[in-house]
């Protein structure tokens, strides 16, 4: 395994198009312009995810990445990283108290959507139901705001159960593994797809409303229904659990500079429609994901951990992307 990535021209290609909606690092730029980034999720029982996912986001280049989750989870997340800011707002069912109602505890999480350009909704969720309903909720708010959001995980339970939440939705992304995509596909009607199926994503996709999905395996498959794409680029061989929130935070900080892109805070190439770009963060949250998976298995084999890849997160940018000459001045 070389130091460096073994990328083909088409993949070059596509890069280079990724790189165009990446802002430069300029003076006139204030707090929070680059990306306010949440993660909703973590429970009792799931600490980790959350917080990688919202650490990839920084480590991207996110300014503000918070984590909004379960109170018996906001204290341990916050013991990981001061980085992170972290809002006990969700509850689990059980963790109910006797004056809120769960109208009142998704109202409070809604509440925070002006405040941020882009959610990931899933890690370390659980399939609690009173935690499901409020994510519902905020996906129904998050929709009316045209706000970008990535769904992975037990977020992506939300799209299994109730697909209509996101059928049509043009703003998001489904990341599911090879069993994620099973469940997803039976519950739109449709046959498990057989494994190396390539056309399987877009059949889902077209079933769901065009909506973009990246199916997880050996390779990134990305398809909005109409286009489809093969995210191939080499990666880590040991299949540690946590490397999917990698992604999710990766996909989020890049659809926050989409964001700013899309509204012209910079003087950009412009070009680029709101279709297509959305295409072009998936291929590189998928590309910077292979990479980081790479970075880490090369020097950590077989003891790789989910945490190596956060590590790994701005060489991997480095390495595919860059920094525009502005940014270096």
């Amino acid at each position: 395994m070389s130091d460096k990535p073994m990328i083909s021209k088409a993949t070059k290609d596509v890069l280079s198009q990724v790189r165009k909606i990446v802002p430069p690092m300029l003076e006139k730029f204030h707090k929070g312009q680059l990306g306010r980034v949440a993660v909703i999720g973590g429970s009792q029982d799931y600490t980790g995810a959350p917080y990688f996912s919202a650490m990839a986001s920084a480590r991207l280049g996110a300014d503000m990445s918070h984590v909004i989750c379960e109170p018996e989870a906001a204290q341990v997340i916050k013991s990981y990283s001061p980085n992170l800011m972290v809002h006990p707002l969700m509850r689990q069912s059980h963790h109910l108290h006797e004056k809120e109602t769960p109208d009142h505890i998704a109202a409070t999480v809604v509440d925070m959507l002006p405040r941020l350009h882009v959610i990931v909704i899933g890690p370390g969720l659980g399939r609690d139901k009173l935690m499901q309903d409020t994510c519902a909720a905020v996906i129904e708010a998050a929709k009316k705001q045209n706000m970008p959001f990535v769904l992975d995980a037990d977020g992506l339970y939300i799209a299994q159960t109730r697909p209509d939440l996101v059928r049509g939705y043009r703003e998001c992304i489904l990341t599911p593994n090879v069993v994620e995509f099973g469940r997803l596909a039976k519950s739109v009607g449709m046959e498990v797809p057989d494994d190396g199926d390539e056309t399987a994503c877009a059949k889902l996709s077209k079933a769901l409303g065009g909506v973009l999905i990246i199916q997880k395996g050996a390779k990134d498959v990305i398809s909005n229904g109409e286009k489809t794409m093969i995210s191939d680029l080499e990666g880590g061989r040991k299949r540690s659990g946590g490397q999917g929130d990698t992604l999710t935070g990766s996909l989020a900080t890049l659809l926050a500079y989409r964001k700013a892109y899309l509204d012209g805070i910079w003087d950009t190439e412009g070009g680029l429609g709101a279709e297509e770009s959305l295409m072009l963060c998936a291929f590189g949250g998928s590309s910077i994901t292979r990479e980081c998976s790479r970075l880490a298995f090369k020097k950590n084999g077989r003891s790789l951990q989910a945490s190596d890849l956060t590590e790994q997160v701005p060489v991997a940018f480095e390495n595919l992307i860059g920094e525009k000459e502005e940014s270096k001045l």
